[in-house]
């Protein structure tokens, strides 16, 4: 796309209105959803503008920089690149987060399990408690988490010594560098501490699946952020198994989960002794977390 091009085509300049018409076409023409808000986030990255700024100015004209800027930006997402990783960050629960190649790219369905983790520590926000939360990623979980929880401290464990980076990057960003712990390694093997509160979104796609996946999850999403084993659950069943030595009788267990395996991570949890206490859905309705204790029903 070339709107440098398209601006010295006409008369008058491009305007920030017209140039986020003329890419939304582009975008849309090339089966991209939300065409039309992606152009505009696409604007907001190429002139520095905020959302506000950009809906006061509509008529004013586009610079050449700022054209080739969104051209290359447009070619891009058109090329299924997501905004975010265009971008560079991405707004997860409160925050702003920097989203890194090396992690996988944080999503709304990921806010329900901080909030379902949240409603289980609801009488106790100001205590000292212990998080743990495996496979870290971009560390949006665990942000999102100290983030609501002040007095709290978080470890976070993953595999990849870039997404361990990328993790600690995004706790220094936010601020909360002091209250976590970094911790390269597979799950939880080489911990030793008992916490309050256990979290994980690990991978869950089955392996037959992937090649299914939309692009912008297919081509930029790292496969070891992805990759569940044959049925999806392989990851669960090694969490799972390692549990009970990390949990005392109060610790809440909560894994996001794929829209149909919900019943299938119930089935390994209540396998290992624990009962589960919450299945909670996102916003398009799937049962996407299942929350559980050790032991029996609470009253």
């Amino acid at each position: 796309m070339n709107l440098g091009a398209r601006k010295a085509a006409t008369s008058d300049p491009l305007t920030r209105a017209q140039a986020i018409a003329t890419v939304a076409d582009y975008l849309g023409a090339r089966g991209i959803e939300d065409a039309q808000e992606d152009a505009r986030a696409l604007l907001r990255a190429a002139t520095g503008l905020t959302r506000l700024e950009l809906a006061m100015t509509p008529r004013a004209p586009l610079s050449d920089e700022e054209a080739r800027a969104l051209s290359r930006y447009a070619a891009r997402r058109a090329a299924r690149e997501p905004v975010s990783r265009i971008l560079g960050e991405r707004g997860f629960w409160t925050l702003d987060l920097a989203v890194a190649p090396s992690v996988l790219d944080p999503r709304p369905d990921t806010e329900t399990l901080v909030e379902t983790a949240l409603r289980f520590v609801a009488d106790r926000r100001d205590a000292p408690l212990s998080i743990l939360d495996l496979g870290a990623g971009s560390g949006a979980i665990a942000c999102a988490l100290l983030s609501e929880l002040p007095a709290a401290r978080a470890v976070a464990v993953d595999l990849s010594q870039d997404a361990c980076a990328a993790t600690a990057a995004n706790l220094a960003r936010c601020g909360l560098s002091d209250r976590a712990a970094v911790v390269r390694g597979r799950w939880a093997e080489a911990l030793q501490a008992r916490f309050d509160l256990i979290v994980s979104n690990p991978p869950y796609v089955r392996t037959q699946d992937i090649s299914g996946l939309d692009p912008e999850v297919r081509l930029h999403d790292p496969a070891l952020a992805l990759d569940g084993g044959a049925d999806g659950l392989e990851r669960y069943r090694e969490i799972i198994g390692d549990l009970p030595r990390l949990i005392d009788e109060d610790t809440v267990v909560a894994f996001e989960v794929g829209f149909d395996q919900a019943g299938g991570v119930a089935a390994l949890l209540e396998a290992h002794g624990f009962n589960i206490e919450r299945v909670a859905r996102d916003v398009e309705g799937h049962e996407r977390v299942v929350a559980a204790r050790l032991g029996p029903p609470r009253p």
